[in-house]
């Protein structure tokens, strides 16, 4: 009897030699699961292609929705940036696209799971790291690191076995989903050279943006985007919303250099209109409400968590302790905040909320302020007490060191 396994299909490259390669490795039945997480593709061709390669059954899911529920709004609470910069669009997708390989493969009846992913990325350990948490008797099988292809080699490949590849005239690789796009190879991998304006769709080149400043207004409930510019919209319908007005005006390109976990430094592109926007409008909105101290904490738990989901740790117990500790600290990120877009730049032009720690009598300088200066004497007294304290002690032990040692008389040179 031959072996079922089911291969995480998006049509490219890899994943089109993949079922052939399965197919003649393994003499396996190959079944192929093609999630829709926003990226744009036609999907009905990529089922057609799937079936002409002859697999066994295509399965197509439409997970937009519990992908922004279980995995976008979470990311928004904990304003999660890898590298303070870094969306984790890519990385958020990945172990919803494992759960979901599960999931299929155990309807199947299937004894293992694959992936297209290469063995220079993170996504490999993403996808395997999350399969055997959810069902350890599940293979995971990569082809492509596993047959240590390069793409030169993969495309020889599919010309010997008759594989139809998808015609593409991009030098770029591309992955996407509502949550950002991912842009390499081409001329991006010389980190010294700026990106080319025809690496973007999503965002309008900063220089060829409106040349004047745009307005936009984010509503919050629970820390998260509930309406945009008065408007109450799902979260889905949001962010496109967010990911067009933002990136009309320049706003969300990222360009960094990323620690792989692999060891590799990488020169990444991202586009984020969305998620730049988002989430710098509701870390602001927590500035307003929360305390310091949840404010100072928070951003070690926020560090923390990014590194657990682009570490492909998704599955991780601590990430789900963080994720209960971040969800108690949203129950007052209610309000409303007012950003101006301008050329690429983005900046946080007024706030509001309900539950502001803000008060105006405490703040004001005017004669209606409340509080009390003379207060100020006694807290200086008592804040400063043990630097004061550590500064004398300093200054006499310098001056003990000072005394038991004597400068000595410079030596008299011999005439």
């Amino acid at each position: 009897m031959s072996e079922k396994i089911v291969l995480a299909y998006s049509g490219g490259l890899d994943t089109s030699v993949s079922i052939r390669w399965l197919q003649e490795k393994y003499n396996a039945e190959v079944v192929t699961l093609t999630l829709d997480l926003g990226q744009q593709d036609d999907l009905g061709e990529i089922a057609e292609r799937a079936y002409a390669l002859g697999v066994k059954n295509h399965h197509e899911l439409d997970v937009k929705e519990e992908f922004v529920a279980n995995y976008i709004c979470p990311a928004i609470r904990a304003n999660g940036l890898y590298g303070g910069k870094y969306p984790l669009a890519t990385a958020l997708g990945r172990p919803l696209i494992a759960t979901k390989l599960v999931e299929i493969a155990e309807k199947e009846g299937a004894t293992a799971v694959a992936h297209g992913c290469t063995g220079k990325g993170n996504d490999q350990v993403r996808i395997d790291v999350t399969v055997r948490a959810l069902n350890p008797s599940l293979k995971v099988i990569a082809p492509v690191r596993d047959w240590n292809m390069s793409r030169d080699q993969e495309i020889l490949y599919a010309k010997e076995k008759g594989i139809k590849i998808q015609s593409s005239s991009s030098i770029y690789s591309i992955d996407q989903n509502l949550w950002g796009r991912s842009i390499e190879s081409g001329p991006l991998e010389n980190p010294a050279e700026e990106p080319p304006n025809d690496a973007f769709e999503w965002v309008v080149p900063p220089e060829d943006a409106p040349s004047t400043p745009g307005y936009l207004e984010l509503g919050f409930k629970d820390g998260i985007p509930t309406s945009v510019d008065g408007t109450e919209a799902s979260t889905l319908e949001l962010i496109k919303t967010v990911s067009r007005i933002a990136g009309g005006y320049g706003v969300g390109i990222v360009d960094q250099m990323e620690d792989r976990l692999v060891g590799i430094k990488s020169r990444e592109v991202y586009e984020a209109p969305a998620a730049t926007t988002i989430i710098e409008a509701h870390r602001e909105l927590e500035h307003m409400v929360l305390t310091r101290h949840e404010i100072a904490f928070k951003e070690r738990v926020e560090k923390e968590w990014a590194w657990l989901v682009y570490s492909g740790l998704w599955m991780e117990p601590l990430r789900f302790a963080l994720d209960s500790f971040i969800r108690t600290t949203q129950r007052r990120v209610d309000g409303k905040i007012r950003l101006k877009l301008y050329k690429g730049g983005i900046r946080v032009v007024g706030r509001s909320s309900e539950n502001s720690l803000y008060k105006l009598e405490l703040s004001t300088y005017n004669k209606a302020s409340t509080f009390d200066q003379r207060s100020a004497v006694g807290f200086i007294e008592l804040w400063g007490l043990q630097s004061r304290l550590a500064a004398k002690l300093a200054s006499d032990l310098t001056g003990r060191n000072q005394s038991e040692h004597p400068k000595r008389e410079p030596r008299q040179k011999v005439k």
